[in-house]
Order: structure tokens, then sequence, then C-alpha cells
């Protein structure tokens, strides 16, 4: 028997140049004029754009505050929470990176209020995920909250962020190859259900843009638009799946890991592409194109590109299979002892 699950998805997407510039006219036809928007957002990222979002936003009669966050960390997230509880605020947009919209997405969960997303870089699928992933004392914490009610992706802005982030973002698309091997995996050995359709999606997303890997690594507008499409169809085939099981599977789980335990933790997306080069050799797939993809667009494909130690490497290796025990994946339900998971970084070349 198939059980079943609610799929919630965003109401509309804009994907385009300039996009930014009306996004007080994207928002007024979806919400009602003279409702209050209360906008999460970094240092940087409020410098370069927040008075922008401000205006259009005003010009079509909303009312608008913003709110510099800090790291997406759990205890930080309640307390969020809890202080903008106090105001009556009817939609909350994350404007920013991952930080700004994982948190933006937290809060309108917990209050029950409309979720706008406008990321400033392609650095992964949290801009259009139903899922928050936070860091507790011990461990990754993933919940499931609701997708944004309408993402908007200005295709100059996502030019202009920092290379490395749009490299990261390929890196967590690159993951979707072996993401879809481990949820295959469950289903044949632990009955876990199991969504074609949502798997063939996130799987696109992979090829596609292994396709544009050139372009993307060039930065150049079509590269950079074909990311940040994959990007959402990533986050759609979430919805989907009711799961983050297409879009993270063994390789999320070290780079989980790595985060968790460098000194100098990596991107999100960078510590996944390194991931799925090693969940790939486990799986006897190509692992070297899966390298040479990374190297293309430039994702770091070692410890020393990823700058952290080999020991890091080593104890994330070991460590992953802890950070979410009840997601089945090729590591099995012991993981790596340290002897294998030295033998697997050094055939796939990620430490000396």
């Amino acid at each position: 028997m198939i059980s079943g699950h609610p799929i919630d998805l965003p109401q509309r997407i804009i994907i385009g140049e300039n996009v930014l510039d009306n996004i007080g006219t994207q928002v007024s036809e979806l919400f009602n004029k003279g409702k209050s928007v209360l906008v999460f957002t970094g240092p940087n990222v409020y410098k370069k754009y927040y008075n922008k979002v401000k205006e259009s936003l005003e010009d079509k009669g909303f009312s608008v505050s913003y709110m510099i966050t800090d790291m997406p960390t759990v205890e930080y997230a309640k307390s969020l929470s809890d202080e903008v509880s106090k105001d009556n605020f009817d939609i909350l947009l994350g404007l920013g990176g991952g930080r700004s919209i994982d948190l933006t997405k937290y809060v309108a969960m917990n209050l029950d209020k409309n979720f706008i997303s406008v990321p400033t870089a392609a650095s992964h699928d949290g801009i259009t995920s139903p899922f928050v992933t936070l860091r507790g004392f011990d461990r990754f914490h993933s919940k499931p909250a609701k997708p944004p009610k309408l993402i908007l992706i200005d295709i100059n802005i996502i030019i202009d962020a920092p290379k490395r982030h749009n490299a990261a973002g390929f890196g967590d698309l690159i993951g979707k190859y072996t993401s879809v091997l481990d949820w295959r995996l469950a289903h044949k050995l632990k009955g876990e259900y199991y969504g074609e359709y949502a798997a063939s999606l996130a799987l696109m997303s992979a090829k596609h843009v292994s396709i544009y890997s050139n372009e993307i690594g060039l930065g150049n507008k079509e590269g950079i638009r074909v990311l940040s499409e994959a990007l959402v169809s990533s986050g759609v085939a979430m919805c989907i799946a009711g799961s983050s099981r297409p879009a993270s599977g063994s390789e999320h789980l070290f780079a989980h890991a790595l985060e968790m335990v460098s000194k100098n933790p990596p991107l999100h997306g960078e510590a996944v592409g390194v991931g799925t080069i090693m969940m790939s050799y486990l799986y006897g797939k190509d692992w070297r194109r899966i390298r040479k993809l990374l190297k293309t667009v430039g994702a770091p494909t070692n410890y020393k590109e990823l700058g952290v130690t080999e020991e890091e490497i080593l104890k994330a290796l070991t460590k992953a299979v802890s950070i979410r025990p009840e997601r089945y994946t090729i590591l099995g339900e012991s993981g790596l002892n340290e002897k294998a998971a030295e033998e697997l970084a050094k055939n796939t070349f990620v430490i000396g």
C-alpha cells in the first residue's frame, strides 16, 4: 500500500535579469497591499540590496523592516522566532545566502507566516526546498518547513556573487548523483518509500548542470541561469517527495560531519561535492568524472582545496553515519572504520 503525503509547491518562481527591481510588483500580485514585510538578511547583503527591495515594496504599499541574521543554529533560530512573534509581521522575506534564507524559513514555519526567498548566491538548493537545516550541539538538525510562496532569482545578482559560492551550488547539485542511489538502496533494503518522479527530477538537475559545467565555471549568464534553475528543480523534487531524500544522501552526511568537525568549515556545497566523489567510488560509479566536473567549475576536490586537514576528512567519514542514523545510505548502519575511511579518501585523491 502506498502511503500519501501532501505536496506543497512554491506558488510563483521568477528567474531573470534585473527582476529584483520589480519585487514590489511580484509581491503585490500575490499578497494584499498594506501588509508588513520583515526582511532577514546579512550585513553585506543589507548594504548592497536592502534599500532597493525596501523602496520597491514600499512603492506598492507595503511597510518594510529588517533584521540582520546570525549563525543558523537551533538555539538562535528559536530565539529569533520568539523575538519576531512579538510583532505582527505578515510576510517574512529571506534576502541573502543560505544562512538568511534558512532562518527565514524556520521562523516562517514556526509562526505560520508567508515566506519569500530572494537568494543572492546560487550556493545550495535550500532556496526552494521545504526543509531547513540548523546546527545543534552534536549534529545537524533537518526540519520540515513550508516552501516559499515566491522565489525571486535575479541572474545579475547571482553573477555578482563570489564565484566560490556559485561553484558550491554546483557541488550541491552534483550530489544528486549519489543521493538518488542512496534513496533507491534504502527502498530495496529497508522498504523505504521511493518516488521515481522526484528522483528523476533531482537527477535531471545534476545532469543538466553537468552539461553546462564550462559555462557555469566561466560564470556567464547562460551558465548561471542553468545553475539557478537546477537548484530550484532540486528543491521542487524534495517538495514532491515529501522529504529531502532525492537531494540528500551519504554525500550530505559526510558534508554535515565535515562542517561540524572542521576548525575552518568549508561551504556546504563544497563539502557535498567532495563527498560525492567518494560516495561515487563506493558505488563503483565514475568518480573521476565527478572530480573532473568539480574542477571545471572551480570547486574543491581535495582536503587542501577545502581548507581542512586530512584528519578532519577522516573524522568526518567515520562520523557521517551518526549524523542521521535513521537515513540508510551506502555507508550502511555502522559506517566506515578508520582504515576504510583512509583507503577511500586516498583512492579518490581527497587526501594525500
